[in-house]
């Protein structure tokens, strides 16, 4: 099978799992936004802040490493294993002795409990990591989503079995500990005909990997504080309850970008990375990508912008009226988002991680003084809007490192992204429309509010983007 075909079908499991993972992971949210206040969402938002922060540490950069070089030796798998076993454990000690630190911070004295609850993350991640990873350097994609869809689908369901029994903000937290457990099983299980773990151990095997690595662990640690100054600000200047109505607004703004996004740069990472010497090719890659994620994403962010004012309650139930403000900013911010994470799969292809980290950089200068003062100054929604001003610089400063690493691309991007931005404009029309002459209240209009923008954008598309027969033929394909 060629690496075409083996990325189509990646493809449609990773898009199964994706969709299947969402609808349950998004039915969970919009239950236990019915059963937990948003200071329980706030301590969550904390914790898993935390715990992200801290896997940086453990991971190394090696799962990106190890794609990009084709790693084979198994005495060298073997050493990157017991490294990051080494690791964990280490990290799992650190996040439970030093809770501590983190109620000092946020003034919140449950947090306690939660962070070190959610530290036993780090005794079960590691073990199946490298097999994860080796079976996505083999483009094993359905194997992969198999694993996702169990584990969320039997994760969530405890999940809000707990919450109904009244475990609170627990309840997320253990469920997501079982998740992970059951992943780390099946990737032993299902990946263990890739790599069988040798007693050794060298440390000077593992050297280029850890090269490697540096420039994109930096850039984890700076890229962390980046892109999470918001949710770290919030939680200390403003406290866990305005964070709880800023966590459920960005779970929903930014949902279609972390739940499409990572489809395509999961699947076309590994297939770029065998093309990294041609860069004719890899040119054409990235502008496909580009164009792809544009009509993928500008679609559902600008339906979500012109329909939050219903979408919110309906989904959130009452009580969450104050996200629905931060939702319309949050949607800007992520279509200039959508726009950057191209480069990542770019830049990791040609071998120049430390690029992301001199782009986090610069927008970490910029983002944290645009969200203390306008955060000081208008609370959640100075900080929402302090995200779209850094996220737009950043998306600037991302597509100057793309003409330096393919040359001139931003014409012909241009030409692509002017249908899907004018198709939603016209989607946009439609609905308002529809809001001021028919209805606006309940989940009838919600729903032929959603229809009707679908509608219109997958009409306009056929008519003069992709012909219908072109789809016909790609469905035969597939």
């Amino acid at each position: 099978m060629s690496n075409k075909q083996k990325a189509i079908n990646g493809g449609k499991w990773v898009t199964t799992s994706t969709v299947i993972s969402t609808v349950f992971q998004f039915g969970q949210i919009a239950l236990l936004a019915r059963l937990l206040p948003p200071t329980a969402f706030g301590l969550v938002s904390i914790s898993s802040l935390i715990i992200n922060f801290f896997s940086m540490f453990s991971n190394l950069g090696f799962n990106n490493s190890i794609i990009y070089k084709q790693e084979e030796d198994k005495n060298v798998l073997s050493s990157l294993y017991f490294l990051n076993l080494f690791l964990g454990f280490i990290i799992f000690g650190i996040v439970y002795l030093t809770s501590p630190l983190a109620i000092n911070f946020f003034n919140e004295p449950k947090l306690n409990g939660i962070v070190k609850a959610a530290s036993l993350f780090f005794l079960i991640v590691y073990f199946g990591q490298i097999y994860s990873i080796l079976m996505q350097k083999e483009l094993r994609f359905k194997t992969l989503a198999v694993i996702d869809i169990i584990s969320v689908v039997i994760g969530t369901i405890i999940t809000v079995v707990l919450a109904y029994r009244g475990f609170g903000a627990y309840s997320l937290i253990y469920g997501q500990i079982i998740i992970q457990g059951m992943k780390t099983s099946m990737y032993i299980l299902y990946g263990r005909d890739l790599f069988k773990v040798k007693m050794h151990f060298r440390f000077a095997e593992v050297k280029d990997h850890l090269r490697f690595g540096v420039y994109n662990l930096g850039d984890g640690i700076v890229g962390f504080i980046q892109s999470n100054s918001d949710n770290l600000l919030i939680g200390s200047m403003l406290g866990v309850k305005l964070l709880g109505y800023y966590s459920l607004a960005s779970q929903l703004a930014v949902f279609p970008i972390t739940r499409l996004n990572p489809i395509i740069l999961q699947v076309a990472y590994p297939i770029v990375a065998k093309m990294k010497d041609n860069d004719s090719e890899i040119k054409r890659a990235y502008i496909k990508i580009l164009d792809f994620i544009s009509y993928c994403n500008i679609p559902l962010l600008a339906g979500l912008f012109i329909t939050a004012d219903i979408i919110v309650p309906l989904i959130y139930g009452a009580g969450w009226e104050p996200t629905i403000g931060l939702v319309r900013i949050m949607t800007i911010a992520s279509i200039f988002m959508c726009l950057t994470h191209p480069l990542f799969t770019l830049a990791f292809s040609k071998g120049k991680p430390n690029l992301l980290f001199y782009l986090n950089v610069l927008t970490l200068i910029v983002k944290v003084p645009l969200i203390y003062f306008l955060g000081k100054y208008a609370l959640a929604t100075g900080v929402a809007w302090a995200l779209a001003l850094a996220t737009f610089i950043n998306l600037i400063a991302n597509f100057a490192i793309v003409q330096k690493l393919i040359g001139n691309f931003f014409f012909e991007f241009l030409k692509n992204i002017s249908k899907p931005i004018l198709f939603s404009i016209v989607m946009i029309l439609a609905i308002i429309a529809y809001k001021h002459f028919i209805g606006n209240q309940g989940p009838i209009h919600a729903l032929l509010q959603v229809s009707i923008g679908a509608a219109v954008f997958i009409g306009f598309t056929l008519a003069y983007k992709i012909p219908f027969s072109e789809v016909k033929n790609f469905k035969n394909s597939l």
